[in-house]
């Protein structure tokens, strides 16, 4: 087997949108349902990708991004909460502050959508998470840490054409791995 890679991912957005959730979730396989504010955490897991084995880091952030842009980061969860147009609005921004941060390059980036289980309390909906996304020429999904629907990102700059890099994504289980 080849030797493992390492991928550093930073999750980043508004407060209390799911961050810590989504992220004890996947890598601890539990639902934390209190709310204790984060400065800052960094989880790790192995984990397997066609044979290749992967070391990955996730960043639990504050949501502060000038700290995350210059430290080996791989890549960029951004995340909001469905049930919150603030948290929507607050996503944007973080993704302004990336692009003028690190330039225009395409930066890998997923946004997910969290707590879609909050069915009655939805202001955000799936269309519009998905139109935003591809405006980021971004992945998307929505998810849910307390029903274990967690996103699992790997992310890896792939180059279409030899210019604009890309994320792929293939589904595995309820996780979504992008490669």
């Amino acid at each position: 087997m080849p030797q493992p890679k390492s991928r550093k991912i930073a999750v980043l957005g508004y407060r209390s949108v799911g961050k810590s959730s989504l992220t004890i979730q996947f890598v601890e396989g539990q639902f934390v349902d209190s709310y204790d504010p984060t400065i800052e955490n960094t989880f790790t897991k192995m984990i397997t990708v066609n044979g290749q084995e992967y070391h990955l880091q996730l960043v639990d952030t504050a949501g502060q991004v000038r700290k995350y842009l210059f430290h080996n980061i791989n890549g960029y969860i951004l995340v909001y909460s469905v049930t919150s147009n603030k948290s929507f609005e607050v996503v944007k921004v973080i993704h302004e502050k990336l692009l003028d941060m690190v330039g225009k390059v395409q930066v890998p980036i997923m946004l997910v959508g969290n707590k879609k289980d909050l069915h009655m309390e939805r202001v955000i909906s799936c269309e519009e998470g998905k139109a935003l996304a591809e405006s980021w020429n971004a992945a998307f999904m929505e998810s849910s840490a307390k029903e274990n629907q967690v996103t699992s990102c790997l992310l890896h700059r792939k180059s279409r054409s030899g210019s604009a890099n890309q994320i792929q994504i293939s589904k595995i289980g309820s996780n979504v791995l992008c490669l």
